[in-house]
């Protein structure tokens, strides 16, 4: 069984210990990519040279919603001379948040447009946050799609709305699912799980963070996306090795992939 963690965070502070160690299981459960999502300009930078070290890794260049109002002058600029670079796979991440309010929202709004922009430009896919603003990020993204057509990129660890899903679906975009689909109390989104098309899934990890079940309460890391993986195919009532292939296929595809690993 092959999968690809399509979104991790392999620059936080939390793996500097022990990366190797975590490479070495991810590669032992399966993994044959990861890719490693920034949200600063610093992290875009250090994504990138993870990923020129590291075979098993892509990288990602961006500026998360909630850091946007801490940006120094230069840092938008350092992103966009980045997104060329041939290790990068991937625009954000970026999106829109109304549960924290690190950021005005209309600077919010701003950083988005500039990240889809961005990704129209180099071709790369855009990677989506999204909390509590779905009906925000629809209106964006149906701004974007109207004017251009439709959107190359995925909505990242979503727990939104059905209807969110079957617009963002409908506009061109993947959906993926992390560690919350395993939880007990999110019967609600294996049942949403269970309506995307299978050519439309990814599985991610968003680790550090949101460890799912049985690992939950530990620090999350690519590994563990097995588990993930495990629960979306009996959501969708599939063998894991056919639910393994074809979300791999589908990360291979948005992210214009190549077996480096």
């Amino acid at each position: 069984m092959r999968l690809i963690d399509t979104h991790a965070h392999l620059d936080d502070e939390r793996f500097h210990a022990d990366r190797l160690d975590v490479l070495n299981r991810a590669r032992q459960a399966g993994l044959c990519r990861i890719i490693t999502v920034a949200t600063t300009a610093t992290s875009s930078s250090q994504s990138i040279a993870l990923a020129e070290k590291h075979a098993l890794l892509s990288a990602t260049v961006g500026i998360h919603p909630n850091h946007a109002a801490e940006v120094s002058p230069g840092d938008w600029d350092e992103v966009v001379r980045l997104a060329p670079r041939t290790q990068v796979v991937g625009i954000g991440e970026t999106g829109l948040d109304r549960h924290w309010d690190r950021t005005p929202f209309p600077q919010q709004e701003d950083y988005f447009a500039r990240h889809l922009q961005l990704a129209r430009l180099h071709k790369k896919p855009v990677i989506i946050h999204g909390r509590e603003a779905d009906a925000d990020i629809v209106r964006m993204l149906r701004e974007d799609f109207d004017q251009h057509g439709p959107v190359h990129g995925v909505m990242h660890s979503f727990a939104g709305a059905g209807e969110t899903a079957q617009a963002c679906l409908q506009m061109g975009l993947y959906i993926s699912f992390a560690g919350m689909l395993t939880y007990k109390n999110a019967a609600n989104l294996r049942e949403l799980a269970a309506t995307i098309p299978l050519d439309r899934l990814l599985v991610e990890t968003d680790s550090p963070y949101l460890a799912p079940v049985p690992m939950r309460g530990k620090r999350n890391e690519p590994a563990f996306v097995a588990h993930t993986a495990a629960c979306l195919a009996e959501a969708l009532a599939l063998d894991v090795n056919v639910l393994a292939e074809a979300t791999t296929n589908n990360a291979r595809r948005l992210f214009g992939l190549t077996d480096k690993s």
